[in-house]
């Protein structure tokens, strides 16, 4: 036989083995690499999991939330020969936006003139009955609904040189529409900004007797 032949036929039996390995060997791997069974039958299902996912007790250890304390009066600064004391920049008017506007530029008024700001807050929104006698009758029915809207600026050691200044600037741009009043701060008027709950007030009084 031709030495040419023979060299062809030995090589095509290596490239022949070296096929039949690789496939075999991919087949192996394939095996390997196959999902886990699905339904009942998977495995991993009562393996334990060793605490994988949990994060919390890397969190460092705070100090445990306090209870929101019931609000408090503020105590009332007393007014001197330089200085007013506690004073209530009162806003109110029918349109809510006006209103709110006004409360802001009094605020900012107050920022650039250096003027101690307590608080600012809202009060409750008070509704008016508008009520009109018919034509022929005797009878009333309601016409309309005023809401009246309630802002408070509260200033502290008012200065008495600055107030002549600061209340000439705030009745030149006041909106119409618009009341300001300025009083000195009481404690009823710390409690008009709370709504009145009268079935509760009801109740404690009736325990108050009994226990007296």
């Amino acid at each position: 036989m031709n030495p040419l032949f023979r060299r062809l036929q030995v090589s095509i039996t290596q490239h022949s083995l070296t096929l039949n390995q690789a496939t075999s060997f991919l087949c192996r791997a394939a095996a390997s690499i196959q999902p886990p069974a699905c339904g009942n039958g998977r495995q991993y299902k009562s393996m334990p999991t060793h605490g994988i996912g949990r994060w919390r007790h890397l969190l460092p250890k705070g100090a445990p939330k306090k209870k929101k304390d019931k609000h408090q009066m503020k105590a009332i600064v007393v007014a001197t020969d330089m200085a007013h004391g506690t004073l209530n920049v009162s806003v109110s008017g029918f349109h809510m936006t006006v209103v709110e506007h006004y409360c802001q530029y009094i605020h900012n008024l107050c920022n650039r003139l250096r003027i101690n700001v307590a608080e600012s807050y809202a009060l409750p929104t008070k509704s008016t009955e508008v009520m009109v006698l018919q034509e022929q009758g005797t009878k009333m029915y309601v016409d309309a609904v005023l809401k009246t809207h309630e802002r408070v600026v509260q200033l502290s050691s008012l200065n008495a040189t600055l107030s002549s200044i600061f209340l000439d600037v705030l009745l030149k741009n006041q909106p119409e529409g618009v009341q300001l009043s300025v009083k000195e701060h009481t404690e009823a008027d710390y409690q008009a900004r709370f709504k009145s709950r009268p079935e509760l007030e009801g109740l404690l009084a009736q325990m108050n007797q009994k226990d007296m």
